[in-house]
């Protein structure tokens, strides 16, 4: 099952289309505000939108969007929303930041030899024992409470802003929030 938002934000916004196109018509390139499905939409005529606006993508009626043109990859990308993006995962994380700070507290081993949180950077075997001694001590409640807890472990929150970003990049076969590029 893929894991389909209802909401994207837009990276960026072509008002003819891309070059390449056969014929001309006003796209975004958005970001899913929950999966962080990478995809391009044919914007409605007469829709004026900007960098940052929120449109619905959900099955009911959409305003804004007349069709998902479909999934893109993340070098498809334009040079302009790849610089786009970096600040709103930033705010997507921020703003979903109990979501992510569960990651820490309910993250699973994947095999006998590799643990989920492991495959965050900057978390090796040393660090891993820690989160979960913490973690069985009491739950995580924020970012910050992670990090005091846990001796000298880098920013949580940049770790996952960094393996989200590993995850665009296809990096890693192994996925924890971007939702699959397989269709």
């Amino acid at each position: 099952m893929i894991a389909k938002d209802d909401y994207v934000i837009v990276l960026d916004f072509l008002q003819h289309g891309k070059p390449a196109d056969r014929r001309a018509e006003p796209v975004a390139q958005c970001v899913g505000d929950k999966f962080f499905n990478l995809l391009e939409v044919a914007i409605k005529d007469g829709v004026d939108i900007k960098t940052k606006d929120r449109l619905y993508i959900g099955d009911a009626k959409r305003d804004q969007v007349k069709y998902i043109r479909g999934r893109i990859n993340y070098n498809e990308l334009t040079s302009y929303a790849k610089d786009s993006i970096h600040e709103v995962v930033e705010e997507l994380v921020d703003k979903d930041g109990k979501r992510f700070v569960e990651f820490f507290n309910k993250s699973m081993p994947l095999t006998t030899r590799m643990h989920s949180l492991e495959l965050l950077p900057g978390i090796g075997k040393r660090h891993l024992f820690d989160i979960i001694s913490e973690r069985k001590k009491k739950q995580f409640d924020s970012f910050k409470d992670v990090q005091g807890r846990v001796p000298m472990l880098p920013d949580p929150k940049k770790m996952i802003i960094k393996r989200i970003f590993n995850e665009f990049e296809e990096k890693d076969r192994h996925r924890l929030f971007v939702a699959s590029t397989l269709v």
